[in-house]
C-alpha cells in the first residue's frame, strides 16, 4: 500500500500550541492535553517538541500571535506513564490512580502536584519534583486519553507495527522483544475496549514527525476504535 504521507496536511507545533491555549481549562486552571497511542508510536518525541513551544507562566506559545515569552517562563510540564511503575504484564491503566493522587487532584485544586519519577532501569524513584498548575499540562502514555481522563484535548499517535517494534527494541533492548509483543497485544485490547482512537481530537502520523511540523493521519478504523 503506497505511503500517502507527503499528500497529507502538515501542522506546526506552534499552531497546535495556540489552538490548545485557546481551550477552556479542564482541570483547575489547566488544560490537560492527553497524548496517547501504542508503544513506539512517537508519543514521547511529539510531546517533547510540543512542550518546547508552550510557555507556562506567560500563557502563550513563544512567537505565536506576537506574544513573546514572559521573563522566567518555563515549558509546559510533562507527566508520562513511564514516570510510574507499570510492569510489562500490568493493566495499562496501572499508572492512572498514582497520577491522580500525585498530580491531577492538586492541579485540579489550583495547587502544584508533587511527583517522584520512576526509573525502570534502576528500579528506583527519583527525587520529588513540583508539577505546576500551568496553563497546559501534557500527559503522555498508553491510557492518557482514556474515557475517564479529564482532558481538554486528546491526541492519538500511531505508526506502522514494524517501525514501532524497531523503536521499542532500540529503546528497551532486544531482550525485551517478547515482553513488548505481549504488552502490544494488551494495549491493543485496551484501546479497542475503551474506544480511545475514535475519541481523539487530533490524529498524528508518528512515522513523520518533523522538528517543527508533523503530519496528521487519516481518521480510519483501527485498534483504538470501538468495535
Amino acid at each position: 500500500m503506497p505511503d500517502d504521507a507527503p499528500n497529507r496536511p502538515a501542522t506546526s507545533y506552534a499552531a497546535l500550541a495556540a489552538r490548545l491555549l485557546a481551550l477552556p481549562p479542564s482541570i483547575g486552571p489547566s488544560r490537560l492535553v492527553a497524548v496517547d497511542g501504542p508503544s513506539g508510536a512517537g508519543k514521547s518525541t511529539f510531546t517533547d517538541r510540543l512542550a518546547e513551544v508552550l510557555v507556562g507562566a506567560g500563557g502563550a506559545p513563544e512567537g505565536v500571535a506576537g506574544h513573546p515569552p514572559s521573563e522566567g517562563t518555563v515549558g509546559a510540564p510533562v507527566v508520562r506513564s513511564d514516570d510510574f511503575r507499570v510492569p510489562w504484564d500490568a493493566d495499562p491503566l496501572t499508572w492512572w490512580e498514582p497520577l491522580r493522587r500525585a498530580v491531577l487532584d492538586p492541579v485540579g485544586a489550583g495547587r502544584p502536584g508533587t511527583l517522584r519519577r520512576y526509573d525502570w532501569r534502576r528500579d528506583a524513584y527519583g527525587p520529588a519534583e513540583e508539577v505546576p498548575a500551568a496553563p497546559v499540562l501534557l500527559v503522555e502514555g498508553v491510557g492518557a486519553a482514556w474515557a475517564g481522563s479529564p482532558a481538554a484535548f486528546r491526541i492519538w499517535i500511531d505508526a506502522p507495527l514494524d517501525l514501532r517494534r524497531a523503536r521499542a527494541a532500540d529503546r528497551d533492548g532486544p531482550e525485551y522483544a517478547d515482553a513488548w509483543d505481549r504488552w502490544s497485544a494488551r494495549e491493543t485490547a485496551f484501546f479497542a475496549a475503551d474506544g480511545t482512537r475514535a475519541r481523539a481530537d487530533l490524529h498524528v502520523d508518528g512515522a513523520h514527525l518533523g522538528q517543527d511540523r508533523f503530519r496528521t493521519a487519516p481518521r480510519e478504523d483501527g485498534p483504538g476504535s470501538r468495535p
